[in-house]
């Protein structure tokens, strides 16, 4: 155990030393094609790259400037149906299609808030022959917003299937039919088509 070695067996030194000696097999792919760089000229790029700026609020301040300089494209892009600066929400010619199928059309959902407000009220009113009216027509106008649904979200899965064969058009019947709800006036982005024109 506590032994000498053999003068014949090799110190682990001149193994290694062997090791180095012998040429490496290199991929030729494994070059990266340019010569590494000074430790200090890296460390140079690095921090050039790199501004952390002086305290917090600084950062926080350039941080809050950056959001609303990014909210407020988005925005002018939401009114004026600019493609480019849209939320992911909107983006893409799946999501364009939709919007302006929806936007060409007349449906009975898009005056449910009106609706909905009218029915409000009457039902607030203490007159039961008020609140049982108010009842039924909101009941009535709600099966009329399901017929509506189901015509417009068939209708529109057919035209993505015929326009749009290989894209994925997942969630662009929902995002249509969510927008169909609001008032035309208050859609963003704004609707782009006419009521008739095909889209």
């Amino acid at each position: 155990m506590f032994r000498r070695r053999s003068d014949e067996a090799p110190s682990s030194a001149t193994a290694l030393a062997e090791q180095d000696a012998a040429p490496q097999s290199r991929d030729p792919q494994a070059k990266k094609g340019r010569p590494t760089p000074k430790r200090s000229d890296a460390e140079a790029n690095r921090r050039q790259r790199v501004t952390v700026p002086k305290d917090r609020k600084e950062a926080a301040r350039q941080s809050r400037e950056r959001l609303r300089v990014q909210r407020e494209k988005q925005r002018e892009a939401l009114l004026n149906g600019d493609e480019r600066a849209l939320p992911a929400r909107d983006k893409g010619p799946v999501r364009r299609f939709a919007r302006d199928y929806m936007d060409s059309r007349w449906s009975v959902a898009e005056f449910f808030l009106p609706f909905a407000v009218l029915i409000l009220v009457l039902s607030v009113l203490r007159v039961p022959l008020l609140q049982l009216l108010s009842t039924l027509l909101f009941l009535l106008f709600l099966i009329l917003v399901v017929i509506d649904f189901a015509r417009l979200s068939f209708g529109l899965r057919r035209a993505l299937a015929n326009r749009f064969p290989e894209e994925n058009a997942r969630g662009a019947v929902m995002y249509a039919l969510m927008r169909n709800l609001q008032l035309r006036r208050l859609r963003l982005p704004k609707p782009q088509v006419k009521r008739g024109e095909h889209p």
